[in-house]
């Protein structure tokens, strides 16, 4: 299948990076896009991430397109899907980039699009949004999901393999109902408990925030994607609530053991806990990205001086290396080296690395 035109409703940061992907792996291809901010059309326009604006998600210029993403909220989405329906070509490819994919393929269902409609889910993303984020490098090593409908024929289910390993994704074919569930419990569920815990030290702390001043190192790395958009995450977690719940089930039951246990003084079946969890967290793969934003940083120690800092961030700023965060860390309970240096990209964290040990710094990568 050659691809010679692709639509786009929706150019945030994933909207948007899809097309800059796109353009850099099909330099002459085509892209459409309707978005409903004009400077953010201008924007794409200005860097050549599309080539031309959609006035709707009915306009006819769409039936140009051998395939369309929907790349709006999933209300926005399945809408734009039965205005997209009145005007795309019959082999055009409908896909989305939802982290849920049961509401949008049953409206595609409903709407007689059984064949024509391949749910799509990149696990990639960053805490921050909009298309002025974007970045063609997003999905590279990351799992795609791909969803296809019933009906849909093998060779446009190829066609789209194929197409999403071009961008530098890690495609991965699943039923829908599977990617509910699978992404419930290890992205859905994750945030909610992220969350909780995070409350659960606002509600216990106390006037003078003693608990807030030591949550440094490990609680704030188990807990960042607390900081997520309560908009999405509430649009997420209600469109998967059925899969959510039933394995919150599984969490709480879990949790209530281990408290059972530690009242009975049964410490055995507490190291069992953590030995089991160690030994299976330990045989995840470090080379592909999943479902939660991984995070590249490394430690250093330093020694507690004036311009300590500086050094270290202009000897990586000399060798161009872009710094994501840089700070102290107070609370070593859990971490090794006094600065915690946090980068974009994985390759900049491993020169760091190597930069930094030259200069005789002691360094950990985590």
């Amino acid at each position: 299948m050659k691809w010679n035109t692709f639509g786009f409703i929706g150019l945030g940061l994933i909207g948007g990076s899809l097309a800059l992907a796109l353009k850099r792996a099909l330099p002459d291809c085509r892209i459409l896009a309707y978005v409903r901010t004009r400077a953010t059309a201008e924007s794409a326009l200005a860097c050549h991430a599309i080539d031309a604006v959609c006035e709707s998600p009915a306009d006819p210029q769409f039936s140009e397109c051998d395939c369309v993403f929907l790349c709006a909220p999933v209300g926005s989405n399945i809408a734009a899907l039965n205005e997209l329906q009145k005007v795309v070509r019959k082999d055009c490819i409908l896909t989305d980039v939802g982290s849920v994919k049961s509401g949008i393929h049953k409206a595609a269902h409903e709407m007689g699009l059984d064949g024509r409609f391949i749910g799509g889910h990149p696990m990639a993303g960053s805490e921050k949004s909009g298309f002025s984020n974007a970045q063609a490098h997003l999905f590279e090593n990351a799992y795609y999901i791909i969803t296809p409908s019933e009906g849909a024929a093998q060779e446009q289910i190829d066609a789209y393999y194929e197409l999403v390993s071009a961008i530098g994704a890690l495609p991965l074919v699943l039923d829908y109902r599977k990617h509910d569930y699978v992404t419930a419990a290890v992205s859905h569920l994750p945030h909610l408990i992220a969350a909780s815990l995070v409350n659960t030290v606002h509600d216990l702390d106390s006037k003078d925030e003693i608990m807030k001043m030591l949550a440094a190192g490990g609680f704030k790395d188990i807990t960042r994607i607390a900081s997520s958009s309560p908009e999405m995450w509430e649009q997420i977690c209600m469109a998967n609530s059925g899969n959510i719940s039933e394995i919150m089930d599984t969490f709480i039951r879990l949790l209530e053991e281990c408290r059972k246990e530690m009242a009975a003084g049964n410490s055995g079946a507490i190291y069992r806990t953590f030995e089991r969890s160690r030994n299976y967290r330990d045989s995840f793969s470090s080379n592909a990205l999943g479902s939660i934003k991984k995070t590249y940083r490394i430690y250093c120690d330093i020694v507690d001086e004036s311009g300590a800092i500086a050094t270290i961030a202009t000897t990586l700023a000399v060798n161009g290396i872009n710094i994501k965060n840089i700070g102290i860390v107070h609370n070593r309970e859990f971490e090794e080296g006094a600065l915690r240096i946090e980068f974009y990209e994985e390759a900049p964290s491993l020169e760091a690395a190597r930069l930094l040990r030259q200069h005789r710094y002691r360094v950990w990568v985590r």
